[in-house]
């Protein structure tokens, strides 16, 4: 048998082989590929460790929404929107908006901020209560519910029916919020959204607003919990530093809105914010602050967990999503 022979021989059999198991894996998929498929997981929380507090960020859903402009850089052109996010790997003419309300464990108290969609809003989103049970706690267990603002998104799930969703809490939120959508004005305009906006706020808002607590930029909602004035967005808006044991985390609710179209595009407008310009100024202002103190932030809009750092890069800014550097 010649030298040929034989490689031509071994090379016959290594084909061989090789067909035969890719005919023995191909079996072995097609196999498996028979259990149905199941559809997207989400993860509903994720709880983390700040000096002597528990943070855990609950996750009450997501609007799809097919359009990005005009809601994000509503001052820009669709099509240079459109091919900003497809540079980021993002779709550029639909998205994902996600709702992460924060529950924060002092160890005396168990705080709430936000509260969600509620129900009727669709059905992706207005799931806190279900969530907020997957991360161990009840309703009832909630002692203090913070709101940062007076958006459908934010108070739809204070109440239940016509009861408190939160039976057990006192409740803390802007003076200068509260006045606003409760102002004669707006009870009084034509504006047909801010008809919508007020009505929602008499049904959410109102009913626990003898057990509501009215405060400014500066005060503490509980030691080592202290409210930040970013108006803009609206009027009254609020964010909030977080602190324990040194810790420090940045609550910055809708000041920032998008980790890409309003982090690294800070100056392109927002349709919810209801003054451009004050919002913009809040954005900046937010995004300096935790990028130079280089603290963890949570924002409500951000990608679930909804945890991450802000690295400043010129006039922009860069969302670093968290991995584990709280969990040590």
């Amino acid at each position: 048998m010649t030298s040929d022979h034989f490689n031509l021989s071994r090379r016959n059999l290594l084909v061989g082989a090789s067909v035969a198991a890719a005919g023995s894996l191909a079996t072995t998929v097609g196999a498996q590929a028979k259990a149905p498929l199941q559809g997207i997981a989400p993860v509903n929380y994720r709880r983390v460790k700040l000096g002597g507090f528990e943070v855990t960020t609950v996750a009450d859903g997501y609007a799809a929404v097919p359009k990005v402009h005009p809601i994000f850089g509503n001052n820009q052109k669709p099509e240079d929107v459109a091919a900003y996010m497809q540079a980021n790997f993002l779709p550029g003419n639909k998205m994902a908006i996600p709702f992460t309300p924060v529950i924060v464990n002092t160890g005396n108290e168990v705080i709430l901020f936000d509260t969600g969609n509620g129900p009727g809003r669709g059905a992706t989103r207005g799931h806190l209560v279900k969530s907020i049970e997957s991360a161990g706690f009840t309703a009832d267990q909630i002692d203090v519910v913070v709101i940062t603002h007076f958006h459908p998104d934010h108070i739809g799930g204070l109440m239940n029916g016509d009861k408190p969703a939160f039976a057990n809490a006192r409740y803390v939120a802007g003076e200068a919020e509260y006045n606003f959508w409760t102002s004669k004005k707006n009870a009084d305009s034509s504006d047909k959204k801010m008809q919508g906006r007020v009505k929602l706020v008499n049904a959410k808002v109102k009913p626990v607003a003898e057990k509501m607590t009215f405060i400014k930029g500066g005060k503490d909602v509980v030691t080592g919990i202290t409210a930040i004035e970013t108006f803009g967005h609206t009027p009254g808006h609020l964010a909030f530093n977080i602190e324990s044991n040194g810790q420090r985390l940045v609550l910055w609710a809708d000041a920032c809105n998008h980790y890409v179209a309003s982090l690294q595009k800070p100056e392109w407008h927002v349709i919810f914010d209801m003054d451009k310009a004050a919002a913009i100024a809040s954005r900046k202002k937010i995004l300096s602050m935790v990028a130079a103190d280089k603290v963890p932030a949570s924002g409500y809009h951000m990608p679930f967990p909804a945890l991450g750092y802000v690295e400043q890069q010129g006039d922009a800014f860069r969302w670093v999503a968290h991995s584990y550097q709280l969990d040590l």
